[in-house]
């Protein structure tokens, strides 16, 4: 953990420090070697949050993006009657939580049911056989909301309303001269993923947001959205 309360106030660890877990309200350690990220400890072993994830560097920089007040934001489940802390929780009420390391899909519903507006931020330098591949539209554009991506190699739209059994003729490339007049994005691209670790059906597009970026992305847009993987670059 980056917080635990020293003397009442939010604090960093440093070397010979002690203070209170802002969740559980258990003694904490500052662990400051020189081989681990400085973090905060629990001095015995208890259980404060079964989501706990070890916490990188990587995480750290993306939190740094953020108020400090929006960090680790400590919520409490009724359900599993334990504290949950957030990566970051916004003053517009979004959590966003950083993932650095595969987690199992029933954890992954379960913190989306416990937060209700939540974004993910996947670092998809980890995905194996993973490829950007083309730049898209919003998917928002409201000139798209007819159509859906085809999810193949190449910019291709399908009417959602199409019950042609000729799935071809129904099928236009972004060229078309009914598409050709909306603008390409430069945030949102399709994808190539060989072997997905992911259960349901994968998504046909990504949002690709880089840690230069995320200050300036409006969180509104993102609050509208159940569920978006973010890949990291």
């Amino acid at each position: 953990m980056q917080y635990a309360l020293v003397n009442g106030i939010k604090s960093e660890p440093k070397k010979g420090l002690t203070g209170v877990c802002i969740g559980c309200g258990n003694q904490m350690i500052a662990k400051c070697g020189p081989v681990k990220l400085h973090h905060w400890a629990h001095c015995v072993n208890v259980q404060c949050d079964s989501w706990w994830e070890t916490e990188t560097e990587w995480h750290r920089q993306w939190k740094s993006h953020f108020q400090e007040e929006e960090r680790e934001q400590t919520f409490y489940d009724e359900q599993l009657q334990e504290y949950h802390r957030a990566d970051v929780y916004t003053t517009g009420g979004i959590t966003i939580e950083f993932q650095n390391s595969p987690i199992a899909l029933e954890e992954l519903l379960s913190r989306e049911r416990f937060y209700t507006q939540l974004v993910w931020v996947v670092n998809g330098l980890k995905f194996k056989g993973f490829n950007v591949t083309e730049a898209i539209p919003n998917p928002r554009e409201t000139a798209l909301k007819d159509y859906e991506f085809t999810g193949t190699s190449h910019l291709a739209f399908r009417k959602t309303d199409g019950r042609s059994a000729d799935a071809a003729a129904q099928t236009i490339s972004i060229r078309h001269p009914s598409l050709r007049h909306i603008k390409i994005s430069s945030k949102h691209f399709t994808f190539s993923w060989r072997h997905p670790h992911m259960g349901g059906t994968a998504p046909k597009h990504l949002f690709l947001l880089t840690q230069v970026g995320i200050s300036s992305i409006g969180l509104g847009y993102l609050s509208s959205i159940r569920r978006i993987f973010i890949i990291y670059k």
